[in-house]
């Protein structure tokens, strides 16, 4: 087994690297099998928390206040895993994440990663669910705060350890990581004749937008003006 790694884990407004944002990260440096260092923090993602994700993760707006910037956390992130693989559990999910908003800030993050969950499917595949809480209920590995990114990357980094002692001699290279491939574009800026327009069609419309505007993409701007015209319509200007 793979003995020094990051265990990463990310909560988020939803499940699309492309229209939703990063929450909270947790991440664990783990070297010659025990935990050296932590990074763990809230970030102010400029976007409302949808109820659901309040309700699975106990994440709300109030507590995410005052976290840093995307762009800060994404810096300091990076440099926390610099020279090391990633482990976790869908680490897919967690690096489609990281690696979109790493692209936007112009750095560079191509990963090699191990996935808990593709060991549990493979090897585990009798239990109802390979859900991180329910493997954890399984091998009695204690989890104080369940959909918490600090805690899950640190029971991810257990549950590594648990099935490695118990599947590693028969597949070893399951338990080895590979090459985390996602492909994304650097993504521009909201411009400034699309920050006026939203600006104009929000007063004119009296709209709730639960994004804030200066946080958009080019792209996310497009789109938000095109939903905000096909419901109430174009205004002059």
């Amino acid at each position: 087994m793979k003995r020094s790694y990051i265990a990463l884990d990310l909560e988020t407004t939803g499940l699309n690297p492309k229209t939703d944002r990063i929450l909270e990260i947790g991440a664990v440096r783990v070297s010659d099998g025990r935990i050296e260092d932590t990074y763990s923090v809230f970030v102010d993602s400029g976007m409302s928390i949808p109820a659901y994700i309040t309700e699975l993760t106990g994440i709300d707006n109030e507590m995410v206040k005052d976290g840093i910037s995307t762009e800060a956390a994404i810096r300091e992130l990076t440099d926390f895993c610099s020279g090391y693989d990633l482990l976790g559990h869908n680490i897919m999910f967690d690096f489609s994440f990281v690696k979109r908003n790493a692209v936007n800030c112009g750095l560079t993050f191509e990963k090699n990663g191990i996935d808990t969950l593709k060991i549990a499917k493979k090897h585990l595949s009798n239990l109802p669910s390979r859900r991180l809480g329910e493997l954890c209920g399984y091998y009695k590995i204690v989890q104080d705060n369940k959909h918490r990114a600090y805690d899950d990357a640190v029971a991810a980094s257990r549950l590594y350890e648990c099935l490695a002692r118990e599947f590693e001699e028969t597949d070893t290279g399951i338990f080895e990581p590979v090459p985390l491939i996602w492909q994304v574009k650097k993504e521009a800026p909201i411009t400034k004749s699309q920050k006026g327009y939203l600006i104009d069609l929000i007063k004119c419309h009296k709209i709730n937008m639960g994004v804030r505007i200066d946080t958009l993409t080019k792209n996310e701007a497009s789109r938000e003006i095109d939903k905000i015209i096909l419901q109430y319509g174009r205004i002059k200007r």
